[in-house]
């Protein structure tokens, strides 16, 4: 059942009157496929004719009803999503990651849709703020991960998910043996943390899991992401990105909406907001195809593309950027012992001189990873990565899709981790 649901015209291509839908219409995701047409809510009277989608215009409020609808009731489990939007998986991960992924229980585990598990390095004692934590899979998984002396914080906008992941709070507190619970849940809006009472500066990490895309102010989350964490604080995040701007048809399908692809940020305007918020330029670190299985969400979509890609920012304070350097990892990282794939770029092996631009040098130097890395001035290459490449870099991998086609190429191909990708990268 859609509840709030603005009343509609349902229309078929020709323009001709196929019914008025109530308020409240049952049949959840099955009603859009009944006719064999495709639609969506329209909160006028009538709908332009010859125009096989009822657009209207999502107001705030109204998305954020209809995503807790899709999350919170038409979806069941995994298997009920009509893309692989929300299931793609990311790069692989360490033994201890899988071993905590498998400790987590299976109600949890199967009521959670995420772009695989979204897990950085490094968060022995670390405060997290999950944005979007659902039935909290990857809250559970980062508990045991920042062990006792950490905390971790999951936010949710849908009622029943966060019932999902505080029903079994003692559940996991016992299976890992802790004397009392690191993790809370908190029923939320991510573009409104204050409201849930999240500090400033008060976390290390804020991590997330293909959730972004389901809000309609994207700055808003940058923006709170970035006040509440700490100086030299890092946001780790998988989201769902276009190759281009979406059509105004896309933007107001409820469907497209709830399976991640209606909200999708066009790559190029991730970067923008990241400056703006403040936050150092985002590093790419992973990206996966997205595949439509559905020919009608596929004949509206058109020719655009989707990805599943995953970038960190760093908070980095100001005056810490001094140029460009050499590092040496020291093997430090339970997991990472022999090597740290930081993101698409860059990949630090053991006791190996690194040259990395001033963004890379600032960031390690601020950051949870300054005790894990040998930092000095200077390098003999390592101008050749400086900045982001769109801003001219003629070799660091920005492009999402770039880094799709890359990994897809026959032959030697640049893995992520390396800095071997052709010249002019946008």
């Amino acid at each position: 059942m859609l509840s709030g649901a603005p009343r509609s015209i349902l229309l078929d291509v020709s323009g001709f009157l196929w019914g008025r839908a109530k308020s409240a219409l049952s049949g959840g995701r099955r009603g859009f496929r009944a006719l064999g047409r495709t639609w969506c809510w329209c909160p006028c009277l009538w709908c332009q004719p010859h125009i096989p989608v009822a657009v209207a215009t999502p107001c705030r409020t109204q998305i954020h009803q209809e995503v807790q609808d899709y999350y919170g009731r038409e979806l069941q489990k995994s298997e009920d999503l009509k893309t692989n939007a929300c299931t793609t998986s990311a790069r692989p991960h360490s033994k201890v990651v899988r071993n905590a992924l498998e400790r987590v229980h299976e109600e949890v585990v199967a009521r959670y849709y995420g772009c695989g598990l979204v897990i950085p390095e490094c968060l022995s004692s670390c405060w997290i703020l999950d944005l979007g934590s659902g039935s909290g899979r990857d809250c559970y998984v980062l508990s045991q991960l920042v062990g006792e002396q950490g905390h971790v914080t999951g936010i949710d906008m849908t009622e029943g998910q966060v019932e999902v992941a505080k029903k079994h709070i003692a559940y996991h507190m016992d299976k890992f043996g802790y004397q009392k619970p690191n993790v809370e849940f908190v029923h939320g809006y991510m573009e409104k943390l204050a409201d849930a009472g999240l500090a400033d500066e008060s976390y290390d990490v804020v991590v997330s899991n293909c959730v972004i895309n389901l809000t309609p102010d994207k700055r808003a989350v940058m923006r709170e992401a970035f006040r509440v964490l700490k100086p030299g604080g890092e946001m780790y995040f998988s989201d769902i990105y276009a190759s281009q701007r979406l059509s105004e048809t896309v933007q107001k399908h409820r469907v497209l909406w709830g399976e991640c692809l209606a909200g999708a940020l066009y790559w190029r305007d991730l970067y923008s907001i990241a400056e703006e918020v403040g936050f150092s330029p985002p590093c790419l670190v992973t990206a996966s195809p997205i595949t439509i299985g559905n020919k009608e969400l596929q004949d509206i979509i058109g020719d655009c593309r989707f990805v599943s890609a995953t970038f960190r920012l760093f908070k980095v304070p100001s005056g810490s950027r001094t140029g460009p350097g050499q590092v040496i990892y020291n093997g430090g990282i339970v997991g990472h012992e022999r090597e740290l794939v930081f993101d698409a770029n860059f990949t630090f092996k053991e006791g190996e001189v690194v040259d990395v631009d001033a963004e890379m040098a600032a960031i390690l130097q601020s950051s949870r990873f300054a005790e894990e890395f040998l930092i000095r001035a200077g390098g003999t290459n390592a101008t050749a990565l400086q900045g982001c490449c769109c801003k001219g870099a003629k070799e660091k991998i920005c492009d999402p899709f770039q880094l799709l086609e890359q990994l897809a190429a026959p032959g030697p191909a640049c893995c992520p981790g390396g800095t071997c990708g052709p010249p002019g990268c946008c």
